[in-house]
């Protein structure tokens, strides 16, 4: 929760002990504000980057975002690594093996959830090209749906959009699971599809100059 003896916190950041600025949200560890100065918000194309967001995304749904981060290093040895060719060819004897780690979210529907969008995402490869191709092809305009100032008040109001519910809705007519319009937005501020970091934090430009420079894949 923000601090009320700290001046930023009233408008969702914090300071560290250097004086650096960041959102609220990443406070918790060392590991949390580095997925915060490096990973989210920067734009991402890496097939393998972009498949475990969607799966750990699922994984998260009813759980903190630290929670599966503190164990990502855990799935990754699970789970092949989110390699999604490795990934979709697990069965029954896979998932039964899962059920029993206990240094992941041992939660049946979501493991099966993960494969099922393991063999999703071949299909979409097939038809696209590129999990990338198709996940930046549903990256909204910057004048779109997006709030003028981000402030902490406008970020906590973000938990859906009109484009997240489109990638939503295309993801499950394909036969993914798991990906509700609040878990694909989410994954869209996490991949960079939208720069989502209050206006004041260190990390803000910084994302916003690697959108700028970013050439979406075709």
């Amino acid at each position: 929760m923000p601090d009320a003896s700290n001046p930023l916190d009233t408008e969702g950041l914090f300071t560290d002990e250097v004086g650096h600025a960041r959102c609220f949200w990443c406070r918790a560890s060392p590991l949390y504000r580095a997925y915060h100065d490096h990973e989210w918000g920067f734009p991402v194309t890496d097939e393998r980057r972009l498949f475990e967001k969607l799966c750990l995304e699922g994984f998260q749904a009813g759980l903190s975002w630290i929670t599966i981060l503190n164990k990502r290093e855990a799935f990754r040895a699970a789970m092949a690594n989110f390699e999604a060719d490795d990934l979709a060819r697990f069965g029954p004897a896979e998932v039964e093996r899962l059920m029993g780690n206990a240094a992941i979210v041992r939660h049946r529907g979501k493991i099966e959830s993960a494969i099922n969008n393991a063999r999703r995402v071949l299909e979409l490869r097939a038809e696209f090209g590129s999990l990338a191709a198709y996940v930046w092809r549903h990256a909204p305009l910057a004048a779109r749906d997006r709030p003028a100032r981000m402030t902490a008040t406008a970020v906590r109001a973000l938990t859906t959009s009109a484009a997240s519910v489109a990638l939503s809705k295309d993801l499950k007519k394909r036969g993914f699971s798991f990906v509700g319009p609040t878990t694909m937005y989410a994954f869209m501020q996490a991949m960079g599809l939208v720069n989502d970091h209050i206006e004041g934090c260190s990390a803000r430009a910084a994302a916003e100059a690697a959108r700028a420079a970013f050439v979406p894949p075709q």
